[in-house]
Parts: C-alpha cells; sequence; structure tokens
C-alpha cells in the first residue's frame, strides 16, 4: 500500500510469548490469573475498579474462577469459564517445553522464530479442537433442531475449523435451526441473491444512475487495498467476489450504501465459506479451481451473513455512523473506570479515542490483529448475537489496555503513531484468549452495575 493510501486509510480511524507448563492445577490458575487479570491492580468490590494505580506487585490467592454467564444476563450471552481457560492454556502450553523438570514455574521472555511457529501452532485453537467439545458440537448440530443457545455457549471459545461454515449460518440465523427446512432455505436464498447480481451487477453504466457508478468506482478502489497483507486476497478472482457482494449489498441497502471498512467485514466469510470447498493453506487457494456454481453459492452465503450480522449496527453505517461515535464514547469511559491513569494521561495529550478506536468499531480489528487469528475472533462476536455491539466496547478496552504501560511513557505523537501500527504481528491464539478473558471478567463487573458506567 503505497503512502497516500495508508493516509487515506487512516480516515477509517506482536511479539508471543509461550507459557510453559505448570506442575499443577492450583499453580496454573494461580498463573493465569496473574496473566488475565494484570490489569485490575488497585481493585476493590463491589463499587470502584482502580481508584488507585498500584506499582507492587498484587499477590493473588486461590481465587474462585469468574461465574458463568447465564441466558439471563444477556440474551445471547455464552458461557466462559475461567477453569476452561486455565485447562486450555495449560493444554498448548504443554507442547512448547519439553523439559523433564516440569516441576517447577517457567516463564520464557524470549523466543526464536522456530520456537513461535511452534507455539502457534500448539495454540491454533486448542480449545476448538478438543475432542470432548467437537463431541458437543457435533451433537448440537446433528439435532433436528439446533438449540441456539447451547450452540452460542459452545462458539464462544472457539469453533472447529471444519464445523465454522455449518456453525456461523445457524448463529447468524441465515440457515434455520430445523435440519428438515435447512437446504431448502439456502437453495432459495442463493437463487436470490444470484437474481439480485443479474438486476444490479450485470449490467452496463448507462443503466446506473452517477451516485451507483461513484459507488462501484469507490468499491472497485477499496478492493485490492483489502487485507493487503494476504497474497490471496490480491487474486484478481477474489476482488471481482468482493466486488459484486458489496455492490449488490449496497444497492440492496440504500440507507447507508457503501462505506469504507465493511470491505474489511466481508473477508472472515468469504474464507469460511470457501474452506468447505479449497483444502491446504489459505496461502495456496485459487478461485480458478472451483466451479461457477460455487463461486456463486459462496458468495450468496457470504451477502447474507454479512447483510444479518450489519443488521445489528445499522446507525454504525448510516450517515455520520452515530453507533460508532456511540459505542467509542462508551469506550472512553469504561476505560476510564478501569484505568484511570492511562485515561488521564491520555487526556493530558490531547488524545481522543475517536483518533484511533473510531476504526477499531468500523473494521471490528481486522485490520489491528493477524488475519489467522480473525475467524477465532469472529466465534466469539457471532457467538454474542444481539449484545455484539455492547460487548465490542469490553473486547476493545482489554485490547487497548494490553499496552497499558506503554501508553503511559508516550507522548500524543508518539501514542498516535503506536496505535495505528500496533505490534500484533508476532500474536497467536494465546494472547487473543487473554484479551477476551478480560472483557468477559470485566462485562460480567460492570454489566451487573450499570450506574459505574454513567455519564
Amino acid at each position: 500500500m503505497n503512502k497516500k493510501a495508508e493516509e487515506e486509510d487512516l480516515n477509517l480511524n506482536h511479539s508471543a510469548i509461550p507459557t510453559s507448563p505448570l506442575s499443577s492445577i492450583d499453580s496454573r490458575f494461580n498463573q493465569t490469573l496473574r496473566n488475565v487479570q494484570g490489569l485490575l491492580k488497585g481493585r476493590s468490590f463491589p463499587g470502584k475498579v482502580l481508584i488507585t494505580r498500584r506499582t507492587d506487585p498484587i499477590d493473588y490467592p486461590t481465587l474462585p474462577s469468574p461465574g458463568i454467564r447465564s441466558p439471563s444476563d444477556t440474551n445471547s450471552g455464552p458461557s466462559y469459564n475461567m477453569d476452561d481457560f486455565v485447562e486450555r492454556e495449560a493444554r498448548s502450553g504443554s507442547k512448547t517445553n519439553t523439559d523433564s523438570d516440569n516441576s517447577k514455574l517457567k516463564t520464557s521472555t524470549s523466543t526464536n522464530e522456530g520456537t513461535t511457529k511452534e507455539v502457534q501452532k500448539s495454540t491454533m485453537g486448542a480449545r476448538a479442537t478438543d475432542s470432548a467439545r467437537i463431541m458437543k458440537f457435533n451433537k448440537e448440530l446433528s439435532a433436528p433442531a439446533v438449540i441456539l443457545d447451547k450452540l452460542r455457549e459452545l462458539a464462544w471459545s472457539g469453533v472447529p475449523p471444519y464445523l465454522r461454515p455449518s456453525v456461523w449460518r445457524l448463529l447468524l440465523g441465515y440457515a434455520p435451526p430445523n435440519s428438515d427446512r435447512r437446504e431448502g432455505v439456502l437453495r432459495r436464498k442463493r437463487l436470490e441473491y444470484l437474481d439480485c447480481v443479474a438486476r444490479y451487477y450485470d449490467v452496463s453504466d448507462n443503466e446506473r444512475t452517477d451516485e451507483e457508478i461513484n459507488m462501484l468506482r469507490q468499491i472497485s478502489v477499496d478492493c485490492p487495498r483489502t487485507v493487503p497483507d494476504v497474497a490471496f486476497f490480491q487474486q484478481a478472482e477474489v476482488q471481482k467476489s468482493l466486488e459484486r457482494i458489496l455492490y449488490t449489498w449496497a444497492i440492496r441497502h440504500p440507507a447507508s450504501g457503501y462505506v469504507q471498512g465493511i470491505n474489511d467485514l466481508l473477508t472472515p466469510f468469504l474464507v469460511v465459506f470457501l474452506s468447505e470447498h479449497l483444502e491446504e493453506s489459505l496461502d495456496k487457494w485459487s478461485m480458478l479451481n472451483l466451479s461457477v456454481e460455487d463461486i456463486s453459492n459462496i458468495e450468496a452465503d457470504c451477502y447474507w451473513c454479512l447483510s444479518k450480522l450489519l443488521e445489528g449496527m445499522q446507525d454504525h453505517y448510516t450517515f455520520a455512523q452515530p453507533g460508532i461515535q456511540r459505542l467509542v464514547f462508551k469506550l472512553k469511559e469504561l476505560v476510564r473506570r478501569i484505568d484511570e491513569p492511562v485515561s488521564r494521561h491520555m487526556e493530558e495529550q490531547g488524545l481522543e479515542f475517536l483518533q484511533f478506536a473510531f476504526r477499531w468499531f468500523n473494521c471490528l480489528l481486522i485490520r489491528e490483529i493477524p488475519f489467522h487469528l480473525i475467524n477465532r475472533l469472529w466465534d466469539t462476536y457471532l457467538a454474542e448475537g444481539d449484545a455484539l455491539p455492547d460487548f465490542l466496547v469490553y473486547i476493545f478496552a482489554s485490547f487497548l489496555l494490553t499496552w497499558s504501560d506503554k501508553l503511559l511513557q508516550l507522548d500524543f505523537q508518539e501514542m498516535v503513531m503506536f496505535l495505528q501500527h500496533l505490534p500484533t504481528q508476532n500474536w497467536t491464539y494465546m494472547e487473543l484468549e487473554v484479551v477476551l478473558s478480560r472483557a468477559y471478567m470485566w462485562h460480567s463487573m460492570f454489566e451487573s452495575c450499570p450506574n459505574h458506567l454513567a455519564s
């Protein structure tokens, strides 16, 4: 991407540390609490969170794990138990250290490239590929009628890759829960998409308004910019599919039309639904290996799932994008409650949250973390259902405060540059799980006491 394009993208606005295996459940649990709750220093219950910032290390005794979110907490809230996270971290960590002396707590603070790759492999959805959970997924998906609340609870902690297409269709309400209706509904919706493409996209510019021509031109400019670090998205056939889907969606949704950033939201769907037809790794995929019918069906699934996702965030992409501005304000207030020193430092330096967080909400962090982690992140997004917009505030607060100590050392210009180019390039699933765990904990704390976030 050239400098000019990068400057335009501003308007939308990783080093991995493997965890060594621990010798017992208690020590694993305590270590995980230190990792996950490291940013909760100085907290007190109930009421205030981090009124003063502590510099001395906190000794966490054997604390009970956070409770499981029940359906009464939120309409679509999942179950996420800290014990599960401990077990997952220990299981993935056990592959990163083969030292015979596992009775001692070991933490590696540096790693070479080979070790990083090994850690990445060992943590690639360890929770999602657990055999017991796979059996639970299969049981739910094979039922005559899928119970969506149970599926959401399972999906929140990660979905096995080969089950993602089916699970995502169900979570978004694109595929019906009743198995006897599913095939017929998908066939009808795919034909409907094909008809829309013929009616709106496969026409000459003479049949388009000036506004539609300008919108198509903007989409064609943005498609080559989509996930530029992944070679797959630079293929002409892939960009053509993106263009067809985005233009058709924009014509069918005139209240917002096409907005920069929606192209990013389409990419996880395209990869997941292509995975049903293409094998090997993403960098070896080619849409030339697919039939015209397969491509049409994949595009249709992407189109309808994108539509379902954006139904719950309509005001994020209408004029002036008021939904995003509202959530950015909530994020600012949440960060102030959780880490007042960081919040005060940012305010003293004159840094507005809109200057960096707008892009986060607009693109749902797709531009901020490595693309191979996106599908895991979106498992949690889609499991949240209608509650997703509010839960994004907690995810992004957790994401931001990953670098709380670093931010305190930066001035305005340095913070702007840092937050626009965050060091996440070497992140693995372990870092992402910690972000999600913190978000869940803070959501549990504040949602039961909403007055804490009152303006």
